[in-house]
């Protein structure tokens, strides 16, 4: 998988949300959009950053930003996930992985010396334009917000 970087078009692509409705890269085009890809709504990890969007939203959204997040998780799981976790932002699902492999966060990974493929856990900020504008490979799920506000200095 390619990665993006800083100047690229980002990849177009449509989705369903949570509520099984279609939105695509089109809905959030002439504004600064976070769109985040997870390995599985309701593990540990996907929850903490998930929450950490959720709690930060406010500031995001009064800064000019959106958030999206996707992950492989089908619909409903993503709805009952969005419930139990008040998540106040669009979740996408991508069950065969073709967006997430667009934006080059699916591929080889490895754990307790083992390789597999799956979700590489990315961030891409897009710009109004839908260019690139920063891409963050491999972020860790904790303190994620935190971190985005330093590196893109918000």
């Amino acid at each position: 998988m390619s990665k993006l970087e800083k100047g690229d078009k980002a990849p177009a692509f449509k989705l369903l949300d949570s509520e099984e409705n279609e939105m695509s890269s089109e809905s959030f085009k002439g504004q600064k959009t976070i769109l985040y890809f997870y390995p599985a709504a309701g593990t540990p990890g996907c929850t903490n950053q998930a929450c950490d969007f959720r709690d930060n939203l406010n500031s995001l959204k009064s800064l000019g930003y959106s958030v999206i997040g996707v992950s492989p998780d089908k619909p409903a799981k993503l709805d009952k996930f969005r419930q139990k976790e008040s998540l106040n932002f669009p979740m996408l699902s991508d069950p065969e992985n073709e967006v997430q492999k667009l934006y080059g966060a699916y591929g080889l990974k490895q754990m307790y010396g083992k390789e597999y493929e799956g979700v590489i856990r990315s961030t891409f900020v897009i710009d109004e334009d839908g260019n690139i504008a920063h891409a963050f490979y491999n972020v860790k799920a904790k303190g994620h917000v935190d971190m985005l506000r330093k590196q893109i200095g918000i």
